[in-house]
């Protein structure tokens, strides 16, 4: 699948200190190092492409593009792999709802996400991969299951007709037979209950093992999208296994870091890594599990579901600036949760044109690539005073120990007030720093 367009990545000229970022691991519920190799593996889940990109999506992918960002600037080869969920039942029932077909409307959604993504600058992953794209291979890791005897089939209730070609059966994991069960999320069994059935599960599903068994393969129902399942039947995947088989392919097992928002940790990442775990035999699915906090609006989490949501789209159509925009959503740590306000953006919109100013840009700049910035704020062979330097080096040590984006703000918000006060265009080492590792054009 197509990716959205790159945003150029420039160099800094002062050499990384080799300081190796530490970042908050779900699973041990401690700040570990992440990416101590030469090449790092990053996974991040993507959206399901039903509506427009929300400030909780945005939230996610900022804070994955700076990890990259950092990751880069430490001289790492990054690859990093998202998925779209492009076939799924909540896009399905959107689509049924607003009378479109569903391909139409992922494919909609999609081109949105990729304008809002460029919009803000966070970088493409190198492997922006499809669901449906990926079912060969969500087959054959099924019938593996199956032949394993870590999978078993429940029979379609009579009620409900499948398509020619299909099975009678739909496909389960036998989570008894999984040892690491519950060692990303930590959670007990009551507390995976208590929200399983509102996050795609089907605990009262007749014929199950166990209540929390996920599905791994759906027949084809009559009405419903399905493809060729080999020896499975017709039908399609379940959410989990796409996930799994994905990072998978493109990944291998024991990557460095599988990402997303913590509304993923249960079920889909728990189920995602057991199913991976289960299919290569490998301890491992993921090194360390990142999780973005949820942010909300008036008290709730922002959901599509719940309708209370701030578009990026609809910011950018009202005019503002996408910096701005994402100078709000590193305002706030990603491992807390928080809230969209009016004043956030205020704030940042302020920020952004302080910023601009020391750098010796119109507000206009923001047009103007990272090179344009340092070539126009600075005299030809200038030098970076003391606090140019010191301001970089505190961008690196707040960004390195658990991508503390708020305390990298406030360093470039000091070196901001000197350039003020100075009157002095600096040598515009730390504009560039700023687009380099915040992303954050000038």
């Amino acid at each position: 699948m197509k990716k959205w367009s790159p945003t150029e990545v420039l160099s800094l000229p002062v050499p990384h200190p080799g300081t190796v970022v530490q970042v908050r691991d779900t699973a041990r519920g401690e700040k570990v190092p992440v990416g101590e190799g030469k090449e790092v593996r990053l996974f991040v889940c993507g959206i399901t492409p039903y509506d427009a990109t929300h400030m909780g999506h945005a939230a996610t992918y900022v804070t994955f593009d700076v990890l990259q960002r950092v990751w880069r600037d430490a001289g790492r080869e990054v690859v990093y792999v998202q998925n779209v969920t492009d076939i799924d039942e909540p896009l399905l029932e959107r689509a049924a709802r607003d009378g479109i077909n569903w391909e139409d409307l992922a494919h909609r959604e999609i081109e949105l996400f990729f304008r809002d993504m460029e919009a803000l600058r966070v970088l493409p992953p190198a492997h922006y991969v499809g669901a449906v794209e990926g079912i060969p291979d969500d087959v054959a890791a099924v019938e593996q299951l199956v032949a394993a005897g870590a999978a078993y089939p429940v029979e379609v209730p009579d009620t409900e007709a499948t398509v020619d070609g299909a099975a009678r059966v739909d496909l389960y994991l036998d989570l008894a037979r999984q040892p690491t069960f519950g060692a990303v999320s930590g959670w007990t069994r009551a507390e995976m209950m208590e929200v399983f059935g509102d996050r795609g599960g089907d605990p009262d599903r007749a014929g199950k093992r166990q209540a929390l068994d996920p599905l791994l393969w759906r027949a084809g129902r009559a009405g419903e999208p399905h493809w060729q399942g080999g020896s499975l039947g017709r039908g399609r995947p379940g959410w989990h296994i796409e996930c799994s088989t994905i990072a998978l392919r493109y990944l291998g097992p024991d990557f460095d870091v599988q990402g997303g928002g913590t509304d993923l940790i249960f079920p889909h990442h728990e189920m995602s890594a057991v199913q991976a775990e289960a299919i290569h035999g490998h301890a491992s699915f993921a090194k360390a599990y990142v999780h973005q906090a949820m942010v909300g609006l008036d008290g709730e989490k922002m959901s599509k579901s719940k309708g209370n949501l701030v578009l990026v789209s609809t910011l950018r159509a009202a005019g503002v600036d996408s910096m701005a925009i994402r100078l709000a959503l590193l305002d706030r740590h990603y491992g807390a949760p928080w809230d969209w306000t009016d004043d956030l953006l205020a704030q940042a919109q302020d920020r952004l044109r302080v910023w601009r100013a020391a750098a010796g840009q119109s507000a206009a700049a923001g047009a103007q690539d990272a090179g344009a910035v340092v070539r126009d704020a600075a005299p030809a062979g200038s030098e970076p005073s003391e606090l140019e330097l010191t301001t970089l080096a505190r961008m690196r040590e707040r960004l390195a120990d658990d991508l503390d984006a708020p305390g990298a703000l406030v360093a470039v918000d000091r070196w901001a007030q000197w350039a003020h006060e100075a009157d002095v265009p600096g040598s515009g080492l730390v504009p560039l720093a700023v687009d380099s590792l915040l992303g954050v054009s000038l």
